[in-house]
């Protein structure tokens, strides 16, 4: 992991009608770091990562301020949103998958893209789906409904469709909220070797997960950086917050 900033959010401010949700945080996102965000329900997680990849925007009423760059850029201000979704995957807490079957599942966004060749597009589903440890489990029904899948399955396929659009960034949103332990930690796995070829932002309620995977932790309160660092420091006994303390330990949240 380098010290290089693929991402660097400064003063972002955002608002639901009146209610301001994110108050003034500013924080560097390192490439090829795997970033872990904890906090309490309704800390503003979900739309922290909603603003990376302006999916904020489908959300009436809202109203973000301040600057969030991916490699320099200013995405606020980005007119093609599309290359920016690209760029900035997102998993979802719950599988949602496209009624289609799982090689067109991961195949529909190179499609778009432009690749028509089947043997490019088998080489993209292969990879992807290798890529999020899931093509030993499925590679003989490519063509069943991706939504005939098992829950950690379809979880496991949408990491490979966010993989098929090639992210340098993959935003997680609980992701695995809905699924057992032993997928849960199949996926881990994924992740600490995707962090080798991309930047991957992890929001999580477990804060174990985050220990286990985060190289640094954000921890978000109300809206508020309470306190972002190495992982190892903010589980240590000693964090820099007493609420970062009580939080990881259970105490609060």
């Amino acid at each position: 992991m380098g010290s290089e900033a693929v991402i660097e959010v400064r003063d972002l401010r955002l608002a639901y009608g009146t209610k301001e949700v994110l108050h003034s945080l500013s924080f560097d996102v390192h490439r090829n770091e795997i970033l872990g965000i904890i906090g309490p329900a309704q800390s503003g997680k979900t739309s922290l990562l909603r603003c990376m990849n302006r999916t904020i925007d489908f959300t009436a009423g809202t109203h973000v301020s301040g600057t969030i760059r991916i490699d320099g850029e200013d995405v606020t201000r980005r007119k093609n949103v599309y290359a920016l979704r690209r760029k900035v995957g997102m998993v979802a807490p719950l599988p949602v998958g496209l009624p289609l079957s799982v090689y067109d599942n991961v195949a529909f966004a190179p499609r778009c893209a432009g690749v028509t060749r089947k043997a490019d597009l088998d080489e993209i589903v292969e990879r992807c789906l290798t890529q999020a440890a899931l093509w030993d489990e499925v590679k003989d029904r490519l063509a069943s409904l991706g939504t005939k899948l098992s829950g950690g399955q379809q979880q496991r396929l949408t990491i490979a469709r966010a993989l098929s659009h090639e992210p340098e960034i993959l935003c997680l949103d609980e992701f695995s909220i809905a699924i057992d332990p032993v997928t849960t930690m199949r996926i881990e796995d994924v992740l600490k070797e995707l962090r080798e070829r991309i930047t991957v932002i992890l929001v999580t309620n477990l804060t174990q997960q985050a220990r286990r995977l985060a190289d640094r932790t954000l921890f978000l309160w109300n809206g508020d950086i309470i306190e972002m660092d190495e992982t190892d420091r903010i589980f240590s006994d000693a964090p820099k917050d007493r609420r970062t303390w009580e939080y990881v330990n259970g105490i609060i949240g």
